[in-house]
């Protein structure tokens, strides 16, 4: 049986039965241990499984096509939003030029920036307006303003982006997965996060333990383009791809 065979035969085992040790493996394949051992890291690397003692688990992943709106994911989660939002205000600098994502995880950082020399630019128009409540320099990108999300999307805020060189951004998610990166479901929000990371010097996704194994509509960016600050991390699979911090 050819590789590929065999990568197909183990995922349709796990489709069924979610769970699958070595020996079944091999049974079902005519492969040795040594070759099913080596398959389950190739599989595991590419994110369709997880390897356990003795065999294999299918991820546990959830597809989500719906975004709430900003209300109610500022109820969501939100001491751990507040943990992840204060440390991540911790890595700016008075010298840095900062884009700020619109969002319920990066809006909190706002509360802990008061008296910071740093410039920032968001396309979020809550965060705008905490930025200059707390007497920061402050910039917004111009643009289509989605209602659900209150930001900035399309085009024109893209093309706005292209005139920043940021030292950081520090961005939102829907969803994180090790195949498909990070994921968003409105695919023009998804452009400019992307954008945004592209110009900046370090990239930094805030964002708690509920969004792993999660894949929304469209891509950011893979896992390797960006840090990830979270309050747990529930698969120590993802360290295998990118910098996670725990606070």
């Amino acid at each position: 049986m050819f590789a590929e065979q065999r990568f197909a035969a183990i995922l349709e085992e796990l489709e069924q039965h979610q769970a699958a040790n070595v020996s079944r493996l091999c049974q079902i394949t005519g492969a040795s241990e040594a070759t099913i051992r080596r398959d389950l890291t190739v599989l595991a690397d590419q994110g369709l499984l997880t390897k356990v003692h003795g065999g294999a688990t299918l991820i546990g992943q959830e597809f989500e096509k719906q975004e709430p709106d900003i209300d109610t994911k500022h109820n969501l989660h939100a001491a751990e939003k507040l943990k992840i939002a204060r440390y991540a205000a911790s890595l700016i600098q008075n010298s840095d030029v900062v884009f700020l994502d619109a969002g319920t995880t990066t809006l909190p950082m706002v509360s802990f920036l008061k008296g910071s020399g740093a410039i920032f630019v968001t396309n979020g128009i809550s965060c705008a307006q905490q930025l200059v409540i707390q007497g920061l320099q402050a910039y917004t990108l111009g643009g289509q303003l989605k209602a659900g999300t209150q930001a900035i999307i399309g085009a024109q805020a893209i093309q706005s982006l292209e005139q920043y060189n940021f030292t950081k951004a520090f961005l939102g998610t829907n969803g994180i997965s090790i195949r498909q990166g990070f994921t968003t479901p409105d695919p023009e929000e998804a452009a400019v996060k992307a954008k945004a990371s592209h110009r900046a010097y370090l990239s930094f996704v805030l964002a708690d333990s509920s969004k792993f194994d999660k894949v929304t509509t469209a891509t950011m960016f893979p896992l390797e383009a960006a840090t990830i600050i979270t309050d747990h991390l529930p698969n120590p699979s993802y360290l295998d791809h990118t910098i996670i911090k725990e606070v």
